[in-house]
């Protein structure tokens, strides 16, 4: 993309500002396909005649989908061409879409919702080609950059879809990300490079899922990165698997705009994505880390108050959007510098624990909420939020941080 000022450049490809934004929009348009549901769960179940367990299995069977296409298929990036296998799961990610929009039933809606969370997944193949770009003195920001599309993704992923379904249904909301899907498709087939410069991998499929489990087996910094992305993700599921709940029912009787333009007021997030990104550039990772985790714990009190302020509703999602990212960027950064020439299976095998969290938070504030109330759901949160802090305060000065 000419007239763009330069981020960083390999030997063969020129990684310009223009590119990154390509990056950014692609997996924030790829990653929205997994939250587009949070606010329609009401609708899609009278449509459809789902009983509340059923219409609660939506949320969890894409994150299945997702968790499974971060295992199975993420690592194939380190193997083929990340061109090619780009592309292809966006045009199967299409279909998908276009399966859900028409589903006459309940199950071809939950097939349909499993394989775009399967699909969806194209999001961390995306990351782990703009970081094997990006030169390494640069690399947390690119990745901060990039992330930050996801952010804003899974933020505007709520508010698009609320709109949609007030206007059109919620059907359009799904055809619409099936026409983007494909024009996406086409522009990252013109743009992106065949290959990145890392050398090529010669493992067989076999091989390369042994050596991501491998990997977690011999990295200590993977293993303890995973289980900080399970424990925030689960305590950012948590809030906006059921946020929706409360704000639909007295005082406030939201519509799904209402609910789903919620999710602006984190669009922090993705400024904590980019500076996070650049504080680990200068090395100060485990601080940041810190810092964040405490802030994701003091969110939910805030949080918790919900029912009687809504300014306390948006202070509590501010912080807990601002803390997740800043977590988030840190843990792929570090990882990826483990071995770039496995960034793929790194970043797949780490998000693998991120879907682990997402469904847990989803199943259990849904469950909990029905028995026990918006109180219990911030207890749940708060809970996953200062297991992360007790983590990193216990394991601050043994981590080790790799080298670059």
């Amino acid at each position: 993309m000419p007239g763009n000022r330069e981020i960083g450049e390999g030997s063969s490809f020129v990684v310009s500002r223009g590119v990154v934004a390509l990056f950014a929009l692609a997996c924030g348009a790829a990653v929205a396909n997994v939250y587009f549901s949070q606010p329609l769960l009401v609708t899609m179940g009278h449509d459809l005649a789902m009983s509340p367990a059923l219409v609660g299995s939506v949320v969890t069977l894409t994150h299945v989908g997702y968790g499974l296409g971060l295992f199975f298929l993420v690592p194939l990036g380190d193997v083929a061409d990340r061109r090619r296998l780009i592309v292809g799961q966006l045009l199967l990610l299409v279909g998908a879409l276009a399966v859900v929009a028409a589903a006459p039933t309940a199950a071809v809606l939950l097939a349909g919702m499993a394989a775009t969370g399967l699909l969806a997944v194209v999001t961390q193949t995306l990351v782990a080609f703009a970081a094997s770009l990006a030169p390494p003195a640069g690399r947390g920001r690119v990745v901060g950059l990039v992330t930050s599309g996801v952010v804003i993704g899974i933020l505007l992923a709520r508010t698009a879809s609320g709109l949609m379904a007030d206007l059109a249904g919620w059907r359009s909301v799904y055809l619409a990300s099936a026409a983007l899907t494909a024009s996406l498709a086409l522009v990252l087939h013109r743009v992106l490079p065949h290959h990145s410069d890392a050398p090529p991998t010669t493992l067989r499929y076999g091989q390369l899922l042994r050596s991501t489990v491998a990997l977690f087996a011999r990295e200590p910094l993977l293993r303890l990165r995973a289980l900080f992305g399970l424990l925030i993700f689960a305590a950012f599921s948590t809030l906006w698997s059921s946020v929706a709940l409360p704000l639909s029912e007295a005082p406030y009787f939201w519509s799904h705009s209402a609910i789903g333009a919620l999710g602006l007021i984190g669009a922090a997030g993705a400024l904590a994505a980019t500076v996070a990104g650049r504080l680990n550039d200068r090395g100060l990772s485990r601080r940041t880390t810190g810092i964040a985790l405490a802030l994701l714990s003091a969110s939910w009190l805030p949080l918790a108050f919900t029912r009687s302020s809504l300014w306390a509703l948006v202070v509590g999602v501010i912080l807990l959007d601002l803390a997740v990212q800043a977590v988030h960027v840190t843990n792929q950064t570090l990882i990826y510098a483990l071995h770039p020439e496995a960034g793929s299976r790194l970043i797949g095998g780490y998000m693998v624990f991120y879907s682990i969290g997402s469904a847990t938070g989803a199943i259990a504030a849904t469950s909990l909420y029905t028995v026990a109330g918006w109180g219990a759901v911030c207890a749940l949160g708060a809970a996953f939020s200062c297991l992360g802090l007790a983590l990193w305060a216990f394991t601050r000065h043994s981590a080790p941080v790799p080298a670059g």
